[in-house]
């Protein structure tokens, strides 16, 4: 039996941020195997057509807006609500794509702010604005971020920082969300082929290239993980297989480094 038929989540209903490529693709493709009806978000609307194509089902549906953005947030959670009053599982992915790591001296200030926007604040958002339709029948959040928060990483200050930020947002809503029954859990990716991100730093040929093979080389199963087997640590966390399991990150790095917080 594969995991997404030992993970039923037929009746349910999920809203997957940055759902339009990468590791958020992967996850919205999988909860539509595993019964879910599926919303994807994402700013782009050329590229959200794109996702819906390759997603191909007639339970994937799409919005668009920038969840960095708090009204934008609320936005698409009405428009979500408005086709159907049910969300029964959050996951917040995705992020700028030409994000890079860079020595912490060498960071400019438009970075600073680019970067906490797009892996903290779009995390924080949609969580705010889907809270009154999870509250209604319980439910699940799953919150992606960064390995970088568990290990310091050379190039990584801002990501790393704001990572652990996410691991510890992860723990204190999975706390306050308890009384409502609403499970916050979270994954910490170190890097992930099958995902723009990754396809674009392999081929800029510049020094972040260079960080990134030698990255490769230190994987014990001499590769990383793929955007598809993030997805699956993805759907056991928002499926009842995890239902005893509440204010945890699970890294999903292929053995590149371990312990943690």
């Amino acid at each position: 039996m594969s995991s997404a038929a030992a993970c039923d989540l037929t009746g349910q209903r999920a809203w997957v941020t940055g759902g339009t490529a990468g590791v958020g693709l992967a996850i919205a493709r999988i909860l539509l195997v595993a019964g879910a009806q599926v919303v994807v978000s994402g700013r782009d609307a050329q590229r959200g057509r794109w996702a819906l194509q390759q997603l191909g089902s007639e339970r994937a549906e799409l919005v668009l807006g920038d969840s960095s953005d708090p009204a934008q947030a609320r936005s698409m959670v009405a428009e979500l609500q408005s086709r159907q009053p049910q969300l029964d599982i959050l996951v917040a992915s995705g992020g700028a794509a030409d994000e890079k790591p860079g020595l912490f001296h060498e960071v400019d200030d438009a970075h600073f702010e680019q970067v906490y926007r797009h892996q903290f604040l779009n995390r924080v958002h949609p969580v705010r604005a889907a809270l009154p339709l999870l509250r209604e029948n319980g439910g699940c959040v799953l919150l992606v971020g960064t390995d970088a928060g568990r290990h310091a990483t050379v190039g990584e200050a801002l990501h790393g920082g704001l990572g652990a930020a996410t691991i510890m947002l992860t723990k204190t809503l999975a706390r306050e969300f308890s009384r409502w029954g609403i499970r916050v859990n979270g994954l910490a990716l170190t890097l992930t082929a099958g995902t723009q991100a990754f396809e674009a730093a392999m081929t800029r040929g510049d020094r972040l290239t260079d960080l990134y093979k030698k990255a490769m080389a230190r994987f014990p199963q001499g590769r990383p993980p793929h955007a598809d087997e993030v997805a699956q640590a993805a759907l056991f966390l928002v499926s009842p297989q995890s239902s005893q399991i509440s204010g945890q990150t699970l890294s999903v790095n292929g053995g590149l480094s371990f312990g943690g917080w």
